[in-house]
């Protein structure tokens, strides 16, 4: 009987099969690590055909653990978003690295697109701005320098990493989700079609890119893990995190703390525009409807406590961070600033670069690392006052991923925002979200809200600071902050 849902979520640093079922217990899990290259700094790129193979690894060892395919009703699949890979359409092979959605080697392309006065036409359309994180300026540049990409005509495919996927699974369907179209600068968020401007503008061959999809419903089966199994779900990574939260009604808001931090608030089934260089996504569409978000993107989170350990050496595993920050009673007036890949919202600088500030003789290791937690609250609080200026404050925030684990990052985030966080009890909520859209695509679920029964316990951390302290280490932050973006534009 298939009673079970396998989902392939397909992260930075890892990729994960695992299998849920209708109340929402992971019954099974695989990974595997990425491989991230960095050939030159700025760039940052995967091997797709890596991503590919580790991905069908991971799904037949738990579908066979769990006693074949028999038992899997459909996938679902989560991804990296802006992440773009160019394939053979006849061979079905990559054309050349994969360019992760970290990659800054577009910043200047960007700029002179910024000074050429595209940006708020670009924005009005799409809701994003004009930024090397987004897909498109990354196929501009591929067009522009990678010969076996420019050069291979009708067999070109273009597409991010679940069109990859779907295409591999499925012996040649090219789609694409809305959720994830929307982050490539192509996308009308109103119309939820490739606007033909700006895919002349990326020089993005029309007939290379994927058609869009809805989130949810039978986007071809597969036949890879043994038997057939249907593909019913399909989101980028932090739509489906904000699913798998339940932010399902207008106002309501998740951050996910993982390689990077993603904050987004339900927009309700209006395009937002935001004021504050807030982006405006679609944070899931079903029957061709759209519900939006608004969202705000920190480039560095748990990617800095991974330097930290593997690039410095001052810790020996992540876990260490949280007894570290507990050692010391504050800062000592140490600030870090993670600008390592540049820095995201409200301030969309790629040419910052990362500094801790505040060092003397009395710093300690304790103290480093704790101004590298302090970072994460400090980048949330101003992206909660650009959320509030452009009226979408927040009540409550639901948290996920693998740096909230640490309790107490997780009461630092309560403190410094002042609004209660919500964390719960079961961490993978990326996947989940992709396991209630293949639920309600393969007909378990009627909707979403149906969907939600999935989403199980949860702990409440509230803010314990008083407001003279709060202000007091938000100068600080915003000193340091003001101190690095100065610096990028000398």
């Amino acid at each position: 009987m298939a009673e079970l849902i396998l989902v392939l979520d397909e992260g930075t640093t890892s990729t994960r099969a695992m299998l849920f079922d209708p109340s929402g217990r992971c019954l099974g899990a695989r990974s595997a690590d990425l491989t991230r290259q960095y050939p030159e700094p700025g760039r940052v790129e995967h091997d797709a055909a890596e991503i590919w193979e580790k991905t069908v690894a991971c799904g037949r060892a738990v579908v066979d653990a769990a006693g074949g395919t028999d038992r899997i009703a459909a996938i679902g699949i989560a991804n990296q978003r802006e992440t773009v890979i160019f394939w053979d359409r006849e061979t079905g092979e990559p054309l050349a690295p994969a360019i992760g959605w970290q990659d800054r080697r577009t910043a200047a392309y960007c700029r002179k697109l910024r000074e050429s006065g595209e940006e708020s036409a670009v924005q009005a359309r799409t809701g994003l701005l004009l930024d090397p994180y987004f897909s498109g300026s990354k196929i501009a540049w591929a067009m522009d320098n990678l010969a076996e990409v420019a050069e291979a005509g009708d067999r070109l495919a273009i597409g991010t990493v679940e069109s990859w996927l779907v295409w591999k699974l499925t012996g040649g369907l090219h789609v694409t989700d809305a959720t994830n179209a929307s982050r490539t600068l192509m996308m009308g968020l109103g119309s939820g079609s490739w606007d033909d401007g700006l895919t002349a503008m990326f020089r993005a061959p029309r007939a290379a890119l994927p058609e869009i999809v809805d989130s949810a419903g039978n986007f071809g089966t597969t036949t890879v893990f043994g038997g057939e199994i249907p593909i019913c779900g399909l989101a980028g990574d932090q739509q489906a995190a904000t699913i798998g939260q339940a932010c399902l009604e207008k106002g309501d808001s998740k951050g996910t703390f993982g390689t990077g931090a993603f904050l987004l608030a339900n927009a309700g089934t209006t395009p937002p525009k935001s004021r504050k260089r807030l982006l405006a996504t679609v944070a899931w569409q079903l029957g061709g409807k759209r519900t939006y978000a608004i969202e705000g993107s920190i480039f560095v989170a748990g990617s800095l406590i991974q330097w930290l350990r593997d690039s410095v050496g001052l810790i020996g595993d992540a876990a260490a961070t949280e007894e570290l920050a507990r050692s010391v009673k504050d800062n000592g007036g140490v600030y870090l600033v993670p600008a390592l890949s540049g820095i995201g919202a409200p301030w969309w600088e790629p040419e910052a670069r990362a500094a801790i500030s505040g060092l003397s003789f009395s710093t300690g290791r304790a103290h480093i690392v704790r101004a590298a937690l302090e970072a994460m609250a400090h980048q949330t609080v101003d992206l909660k006052t650009a959320f509030a200026a452009d009226g979408a404050d927040w009540a409550r925030l639901k948290v996920d991923g693998g740096m909230v684990a640490n309790d107490w990052l997780t009461q630092d985030l309560s403190n410094m925002l002042g609004i209660p966080v919500e964390r719960p009890q079961f961490a993978e909520t990326t996947a989940l979200g992709a396991a209630m859209l293949a639920g309600v695509g393969c007909g378990w679920f009627e909707d979403l809200h149906a969907a939600a029964a999935m989403r199980g316990a949860t702990d409440m951390f509230e803010p314990a600071m008083g407001k003279q302290a709060r202000q007091r280490r938000l100068d600080g932050w915003h000193h340091a902050v003001e101190s690095v973006i100065g610096a990028a534009h000398d």
